[in-house]
């Protein structure tokens, strides 16, 4: 049976990170204070560092929050039959995923916050969602290290320039399928060239 006391110390932490994503999404993650956090969830800002040693510490909950919110989300896709649908299906969650919240998307995604580096723990949530995507890939045929940054870097420069230029559209994101196959074609082709 697990311990109460660890369960509501737990439930204390979710309802702090919680509180901290909204005060992210008003301020940006930038504009997150402690002191204001801790007027959010009712107590003062000293009784932070019994959950958060520091700003960091919640910053990194933060980090590894989103990244499994976002593992939640891609593993309910639902398989695609063909490897390119498939990465398809998994960029278009990502791309769908970034631009609802970018607030979640500049903490996972970007590096906004001086001095801020994800904990291995967490950063391994990050990798976990981004060997799904190398798995399907390699199952797509694109196999190179550098056409998978490819991949990646224009996927993350559309969902930018989405978020920069045209919040809630889709003038740069309605590309994501075209030059995925592009890239995914030229890959292929440089790979039977080689």
């Amino acid at each position: 049976m697990p311990d109460r006391v660890a369960l509501r110390r737990q439930a204390k932490v979710d309802s702090i990170v919680k509180a901290a994503w909204g005060l992210a999404r008003e301020y940006g993650v930038t504009g997150l204070s402690l002191h204001g956090l801790a007027r959010e969830v009712g107590m003062r800002q000293p009784s932070l560092y019994e959950y958060f040693d520091s700003k960091f510490a919640l910053y990194d909950a933060m980090f590894a929050d989103g990244n499994r919110e976002l593992l939640a989300r891609l593993g309910a896709l639902r398989p695609a039959r063909k490897p390119r649908a498939a990465v398809k299906a998994w960029l278009a969650t990502l791309a769908a995923f970034s631009l609802e919240d970018p607030a979640r998307y500049e903490l996972l995604f970007q590096r906004h916050i001086p001095g801020f580096t994800p904990s291995a723990e967490s950063y391994a949530l990050a990798e976990e969602a981004l060997a799904g995507l190398v798995s399907l890939l390699h199952d797509a045929g694109v196999t190179r290290q550098g056409d998978i940054d490819c991949i990646v870097a224009v996927t993350a420069g559309l969902i930018d320039a989405q978020l920069a230029n045209d919040p809630g559209g889709t003038r740069w994101t309605r590309h994501l399928n075209r030059l995925l196959d592009l890239l995914v074609d030229d890959a292929i082709a440089r790979s039977a060239d080689a």
